[in-house]
Formats: structure tokens, sequence, C-alpha cells
């Protein structure tokens, strides 16, 4: 296991190009099964998460080829047993229970894993599957699933969940007729899977609003395909750059993307200048204290909750954060505090009261964002900080250490 240990207090400033988005990627990758010819995709960070699913493609039958940050994928499905190690470490797994069965395959896959942020139920995922005529049952620690034939039906979710969204979508490409998708997750990760699949030469309209339509049957060819850049990713180091006192260039940057983000930073003081694809964030003297309640997109992103909680931690006044999506969020909350954070939590609700300083300490990440909110707050503390479980970061942060490295900061991995 290894660990961070950073020397804080130091200003951070310069300029970094933002990679592509990993929580993108993943659905790509489990929809590259459907093609009939190679796949390629473009700009891939080579993060933890990818190469778990990469190792599951293979495992698959499928060809892979990685060429610095290019990927190709040539499918050939020989296997629908998956039932193997790496499946419980990657919550994005389960989106191989939509291609395999719209590529006709029995699926037998492990319960899929992830951060312990809170209940991760699949039951959206198998109630839309099974009205596409898939049968599925769920065992101790593994999932069986079969169909003879998928068939486009209306599908309703009870919560916009963005993976049950995506796991339909793929799906229901195969599936005779067409699938509507209703209260369905309108993320930009959505929007991206529903590009590449008609880049292949899907029919997916409406991805985008609360209702999709995927006219299915269609056969699949071979694409070329740049996935968007990383919103959170974007957000963490602007939030960085905002407890750091510097300034901070982003490039590739979708300002669209992070407009609930970019929102709240300006009403922490922090200057905000949008660009073509990029922005600069100009600290402040001291940040303000901001409420934050996370919501569904195009509200404010749980995946930002941590790092921005780490920020408010440091602000003038007391902030509000409601994690309204996962119930087990602040797992970060215990380890700031051990760094002189002055934070409350009754349920899913912390009331931050903000402290001038922070200092450094020995502390651990227990989750990805979580984690790296605390590198965020370890950065901006008086003295050295370790932290503990950085395979937790390294999950979704690509070369962390060089940018923040490149920009002034102190940070080895040990």
């Amino acid at each position: 296991m290894s660990k961070f240990v950073i020397e804080g207090a130091n200003k951070l400033s310069g300029s970094i190009k933002v990679h592509s988005s990993k929580n993108a990627i993943l659905p790509l990758l489990a929809a590259s099964l459907l093609s009939s010819e190679p796949i390629e995709i473009l700009d891939v960070p080579l993060l933890e998460d990818i190469k778990v699913l990469l190792h599951l493609l293979s495992h698959c039958g499928c060809d892979v080829k990685i060429e610095g940050s290019k990927l190709q994928i040539t499918p050939d499905i020989k296997n629908g047993d998956i039932d193997v190690d790496g499946v419980n470490k990657l919550r994005a797994s389960i989106l191989l229970l939509g291609s395999l069965l719209a590529c006709g395959k029995k699926v037998v896959l492990g319960m899929p894993g992830g951060c312990n942020i809170g209940t991760r139920p699949i039951d959206l995922h198998v109630k839309g599957l099974s009205q596409l005529g898939a049968e599925i049952k769920l065992n101790q620690g593994y999932i069986e699933a079969k169909v003879k034939k998928l068939k486009g039906a209306k599908v309703y979710l009870d919560f916009p969940s963005v993976g049950a969204t995506e796991n339909i979508m793929i799906a229901a490409v195969f599936a005779e007729g067409e699938t509507i998708i209703e209260n369905a997750a309108t993320e930009p990760e959505v929007v991206c899977l529903a590009n590449f699949l008609n880049s292949m030469g899907a029919k997916v309209m409406g991805a985008g609003t609360d209702t999709i339509r995927i006219l299915g049957g269609k056969k699949l060819s071979g694409c070329s395909f740049v996935p968007i850049s990383d919103r959170i990713e974007a957000g963490t180091y602007m939030a960085m750059a905002a407890m750091c006192g510097g300034e901070l260039e982003l490039t590739n940057v979708i300002c669209e993307h992070i407009r609930p983000v970019i929102a709240k930073f300006k009403e922490s003081g922090v200057k905000i200048y949008e660009g073509e694809n990029t922005v600069r964030v100009e600290a402040p003297d001291r940040i303000l204290a901001t409420d934050i309640k996370t919501l569904p997109y195009p509200g404010f992103p749980t995946d930002m909750q941590a790092p921005m909680m780490s920020m408010l931690s440091i602000a003038k006044g007391t902030s509000v954060v409601i994690e309204t999506i996962f119930e087990n969020r602040f797992l970060h909350v215990g380890e700031l505090v051990k760094m002189g954070a002055n934070i409350k939590v009754e349920g899913r609700v912390a009331v931050i009261e903000g402290v001038k300083k922070l200092k450094g300490a020995k502390i651990e990440a227990k989750d990805l964002r979580g984690g790296a909110a605390l590198v965020l707050a370890a950065l901006a503390a008086e003295g050295v900080t370790e932290i503990e479980g950085a395979c937790h970061i390294d999950r979704g942060y690509f070369e962390f250490e060089k940018n923040i490295t490149s920009l002034g900061g102190k940070i080895k991995r040990v």
C-alpha cells in the first residue's frame, strides 16, 4: 500500500490539461463489445479502473491493444462468464451485463464493487434489462442472466441512475423495435455514450433529456472516438487552486458541464474566467462560506462534494453540505477533523465552521473522491501530512502527483 507525503502551505499556480473522463470512458468500453469491427478510443488516461475493465474485456475474448493514450479493441466474445477477480473492484463492471446480453450471451457476472460510499443497488439495472426480455437471477455473490431475444420496451426509472440508463441504452441497441427510457439520467457521460453508439451506427435520440429513445436492431461498425473531458477532475483542480491561494488555467474543459460547480466557486469569492474550452481560477484572500446540496445533473455533483468540503473547511463563516445521493459519503470528515477542521455531521448533513488554517497529520484515504479531498487539504495545510491509501486516489486521477508538482506543490509517493 502506497501513501502520499505532502508538505503544505505552498501557493499553487500554472496550467494543466484536463484528461478525458473516466466515468465516460468506462461505458464506452462496455459498449465496444457491440461492434462488428475494431473500435479506437483516443486520449485515454490509463487509470486503475480503466485497466480493470480492459482486463475484463480481454477475459471475454476481446483483443485489446494499448498504444500510449490510444486504445484499440477488437470485439470477439468467447466467454460470458466473468465472475473473476477484478469485478468486485469496479462498479462499472455491471455495464458488461447489458452488452453481453445484447450479444446473446449467457452471463455469469460477479457482483460489482467500487468505493464504499453507501448502498449502491443494481435493482434499476435488473428492472430495466428484465423489461427488455432478459432473465436475471441474483445469487450469493454473483449474477446469472440470459435472454432469448431482447425486445424494445418502455422503461421508467424510479431514480435517474446514470449506470442503469447506460446499461439499458447499451442493451437496447440490439433489441427488436423501439426502447424508451423515461426519467433517464441527463449527465454528460450519458450523452457521450449516445454519441459513441451513434458513431457506430446506432439510433439513440434524446440523450441529455429525461426521455431517451433507441431504435434497436442496427448492426454496428467500428469508429474512432474522443471522449469528453473529466468535469470532476477539472473541479478538483479548481478547488485546489482556490485553497492554495494561486492562479490556475485549465485547458480541455467543457464549462457547460461544470456550471453548478462554477456557481459555487463564485459564491465562495473565487474569480472564474471562462474561455473556449478553458477556465482560469484566481483564489481570493480567503474563501467565503457557502451551502451545497448534491443532486443529479444538472445539480451539484456528488463526486465534487468531498473536494468542496475541504475547501469550505478553511472558509470564512459557516457552510452546510447536504448529501442526497449516497448515505456514506462523509468518510473524509473524520480525517479532516484530525487536521483541525471543525465539521459536525448528523445523518446526511455536515455543518462546517471554517478555520483559518489546517495542520498536517497522519490520515487515511478511504474512497476515491474523499481521498482527493484529503490531498487538497494537505496541500493547503501547515506542515507535513501523510495520506495512507493512495490506491483509492489512483482510481480516478491520472498523473496526479506530476500535475501537482508542476504547479509548485510538494508531494511524493512512498
